[in-house]
């Protein structure tokens, strides 16, 4: 499995996701890859599971099924909650 944080320039904002999204899943016992990168890197075979804030999902060229869209790119609970829900129905 991976996942990639995905922000409009790939740098800040999507690292710190990266690192959450990392804690997540220690937390949750799960094994996963998991790199950032820009909107543009953001294509259906770079990983499994992309996850962005709402406001460039909307420009993402990526399947639904592959993508989590987060509301607040610093809430840790929203992205937990998020992120076991997803691996509880995959």
């Amino acid at each position: 499995m991976k996942i990639m944080a995905i922000c409009g320039s790939g740098l800040g904002s999507s690292f710190m996701v990266e690192m959450n999204i990392k804690k997540v899943l220690k937390k949750l016992e799960i094994e996963a890859e998991v790199e950032h990168s820009d909107l543009s890197s953001a294509t259906p075979d770079a990983a499994d599971l992309f996850v962005m804030a709402k406001d460039i999902a909307e420009s993402a060229s990526v399947p639904k099924d592959q993508l989590l869209v987060i509301n607040n790119i610093i809430d840790i609970n929203e992205l937990e909650t998020k992120l076991a829900a997803y691996f509880a129905n995959h």
